[in-house]
């Protein structure tokens, strides 16, 4: 939806009067859309005009204009969408407009889709202005259903308002096409012509309704697209209840189309469990059915890191894997399927401050919402996705969710025995903690330092098997220095740094959401924000001072923990909390986990429930379980 529309008299005479940049403002505000920048004022104040003069002295001044329209399922907005009608076919006809203050830009060498605007050394790169503008055009094609049928229908073109052409030559050399061309201030002739070849003069209302009023919905290219590109010849086996799954819900969805119905399904399984291996094989069936289905998470680098599973050959199908907070203004039942992997990353809200829960935003969305969770995964406050929550948001709407309990286990080599080892020895269950004993499949160790887990963990690695070792948030986190990590977590005379925070990479380091998966991740150490939804072959788990044994119990030390989100809960919410953090990085491993404690106490409770292996099975020649996974080929993949 755009924060505001007009026709283009109107918008002219706004601009004129100077009066736009302040409506849009009030707009942005009411919507609740977060801090507004003075350099976007700025922009609408200095940029708009110039393209109401254009559109003025185009003659087409019944043509719709959207301004500041958002793009399904994203947070990004297009500058200006024009609607109105084709002179020569007269079917609805719509140029998107993507406008920039540029004076200068020029390549950057050796790319061929970024640039570098201004003078001088800025070497802050930016998406070339056309490359920008066609994904636009595709993401409104790919996410409108009256589009479908008319491929020829959307254009895009970016208008550098302040720019001679002579000061952007580099940016021409990017071939223009329907989809993206390039005009300046130089060239506005030929901007004039361009947009009454695209549009009459003729009344854009209802070309804008149709576009406003269409279902948010992935079109039919696009889901083809879908059922190619993921788990291509299966590459992912169905085991058991993973099956079950998977044909209730593809029965789910079929009966709610036809019936015009709603069903609520809820399936839960522990770590390793195959939740979001059934996600992936949904996303594929019902695509491959032309249903219309959308993937969400709550983790960026869950979802960035399916990004680079899935999409690597069709970048396109990358726009179906999103976020829970982009379904705040989903039109109801809108989508057929709305498949929410990761379920207990759930918060309360999508918009702060505007009152509707996100778990009621997620419900309302689709005809038929599939959670897929693990209860004992809740480890951030706000993080509301439990069964019970999901339960009582669909009673109040008068629907009776359908449970999936999965019965396999897939991570940990396949060892039940751990996974309820793990529940014992944390008290998440009332049954008392037992002392561990290897299986084939699995082996578990308390080691003497964190420096004998790394020359293990790097033993592994040396067999090109995956090895991670995470930690506790119990030491502080730096930013880099000087184009390094600091060695930020020291204990005794080991020292390593945390994971990179975010996407800005250094040389040899990965960014954080391919931490777990990039040979380089080694070299630091994970925390649950980058551990949680991943595996990897061996698992090395230091417990910091924040999670302490005591005599028969666990006891919170929130003094020992420096997760700032974490800072102000009460006792009880923060035992909940680290309790289950450690739950899940002590199940990431998929044939062992090495474990070790800064507490004396607590380490040795740790060494009475795992036997001290014999010195032949000690160090880096452990017993050797090799992992169990449904896809042999796939290492340290995403599946939850």
């Amino acid at each position: 939806m755009p924060l505001l529309r007009m026709p283009v008299h109107e918008f002219v005479d706004r601009c004129r009067q100077d009066t736009l940049a302040a409506e849009l403002a009030e707009r942005h505000r009411q919507a609740r859309l977060g801090r507004l920048e003075d350099a976007e004022i700025r922009s609408w104040r200095n940029s708009l005009p110039a393209l109401a003069d254009v559109l003025d002295e185009a003659g087409l001044r019944h043509v719709e204009v959207l301004i500041e329209y958002q793009l399904a399922l994203s947070s990004l907005r297009a500058d200006v969408v024009l609607a109105g009608w084709h002179p020569s076919t007269t079917e609805p006809s719509y140029v998107i407009v993507e406008l920039k203050q540029w004076t200068h830009a020029r390549a950057l060498p050796d790319t061929e889709d970024l640039c570098l605007p201004g003078v001088g050394n800025n070497n802050r790169a930016f998406l070339h202005p056309v490359a920008q503008v066609r994904r636009y055009c595709q993401y409104l094609q790919d996410f409108t259903a009256t589009l479908d049928a008319e491929p020829d229908a959307v254009a895009g073109l970016a208008y550098l308002h302040n720019a001679d052409t002579t000061n952007v030559a580099d940016l021409l050399a990017l071939e223009p096409d329907d989809h993206g061309r390039l005009f300046t201030h130089d060239t506005r002739d030929q901007l004039i012509t361009h947009l009454q070849s695209r549009l009459s003069p003729a009344h854009g209302t209802g070309a804008a309704d149709a576009l406003l009023d269409s279902p948010l919905a992935p079109s039919r290219p696009l889901l083809r697209a879908t059922a190619e590109e993921i788990l291509h010849a299966d590459r992912f086996v169905l085991l058991d209840e993973q099956q079950v799954a998977v044909s209730l819900v593809r029965r789910a969805v079929k009966k709610a189309r036809e019936a015009d119905g709603k069903e609520v399904l809820i399936v839960t399984g522990g770590p390793g469990s195959g939740k979001s291996v059934i996600a992936l094989h949904l996303m594929r069936h019902l695509a491959h059915d032309r249903h219309t289905v959308v993937h969400a998470t709550g983790s960026k680098s869950f979802t960035r890191t399916l990004h680079h599973a899935v999409g690597t050959h069709e970048p396109r199908v990358r726009k179906l894997f999103s976020y829970f907070m982009h379904f705040a203004d989903a039109r109801k039942n809108g989508l057929d399927a709305l498949i929410c992997d990761e379920a207990h990353r759930i918060r309360a809200h999508s918009v702060r401050h505007r009152g509707v829960r996100q778990i009621d935003e997620l419900l309302d969305a689709a005809r038929v919402p599939v959670f897929l969770l693990d209860d004992h995964q809740v480890v951030r406050p706000g993080e509301m996705g439990s069964r019970e929550a999901i339960d009582h948001a669909a009673a109040a709407r008068g629907l009776r969710p359908r449970h999936i309990d999965l019965d396999g286990q897939f991570r940990n080599g396949g060892s039940r025995a751990y996974e309820q080892w793990v529940l014992r020895l944390l008290q998440l269950t009332d049954e008392p903690a037992t002392q561990w004993a290897d299986e084939r499949t699995f082996h578990v160790q308390v080691v003497d330092s964190p420096q004998q887990m790394e020359d293990i963990l790097r033993a592994r690695e040396d067999q090109h098997l995956t090895a991670r070792i995470t930690a506790g948030f119990c030491w502080p986190w730096s930013d880099p220095r000087r184009g390094r990590l600091v060695d930020d977590i020291t204990i005794g005379s080991w020292s390593k740094p945390w994971n990179l925070r975010g996407d800005s990479g250094l040389k040899g380091v990965p960014p954080s959401w391919l931490w777990a998966t990039d040979p380089d991740g080694f070299g630091q150490v994970g925390c649950i924000y980058t551990a949680q939804g991943f595996e990897y072959d061996w698992n090395g788990v230091i417990f910091g001072d924040d999670f302490i044994w005591r005599q028969d119990r666990w006891l919170p030390n929130p003094r020992a923990n420096r997760d700032p989100a974490l800072s102000r809960t009460d006792p009880a919410t923060f035992l909940r909390l680290v309790r289950n953090t450690y739950k899940v990085l002590l199940t990431r491993g998929m044939a062992g986990t090495l474990l070790y404690s800064t507490d004396p106490e607590t380490q040795a409770r740790l060494r009475l429930l795992v036997p001290t292996p014999t010195t032949a099975e000690s160090g880096p020649h452990a017993p050797d379980p090799q992992p169990t996974r449904a896809d042999p080929t796939i290492a340290a993949f995403p599946r939850t």
